[in-house]
């Protein structure tokens, strides 16, 4: 494997089923988290929406990347108690049915309390606010992954 693939292979999870970030990043840049974030920034609206979308439900049952299974076993999210997780289900699913993509948060560090209330409260957002939300919380996201990377 040659240098660029080693680097994709290594980053390109970095940003949720998106390797296409790592890949406008080679060679790889002095700050790698900034580069990445200003190439999802660039990017246009469809291939962010590709990004959201990328992204699993919190506390769902689906497959997903490992990252998002050790950051969400970090918060206890494969260990709600049947009311949280019912909660959870609700709020993926009225979410979901208001903006069309999955509420993103980046759950390091957070309690599922502390994500619930967010929940709640990002419901109240207008699409437009809550894309740019989304985006900003998946920047959050690839910055603690890379930190875990280097």
């Amino acid at each position: 494997m040659d240098a660029k693939a080693e680097f994709i292979a290594k980053f390109g999870p970095v940003y949720e089923a998106s390797p296409w970030v790592a890949e406008a990043c080679w060679p790889p840049p002095e700050d790698l988290a900034a580069a990445m974030a200003a190439v999802v920034d660039a990017a246009p609206r469809e291939m962010k929406l590709a990004l959201i979308r990328a992204h699993p439900e919190l506390a769902g049952r689906t497959k997903m990347a490992a990252a998002s299974v050790k950051e969400q076993a970090g918060v206890g999210l494969d260990q709600c108690s049947p009311a949280e997780f019912e909660a959870f289900q609700r709020l993926n699913a009225a979410y979901n049915a208001r903006f069309g993509f999955p509420f993103i948060f980046a759950v390091k560090g957070a309690t599922r309390a502390d994500i619930l209330a967010a929940f709640e409260a990002r419901l109240a957002n207008d699409p437009e606010t809550e894309f740019a939300t989304a985006i900003a919380q998946i920047h959050r996201i690839a910055g603690f992954r890379l930190a875990d990377l280097i």
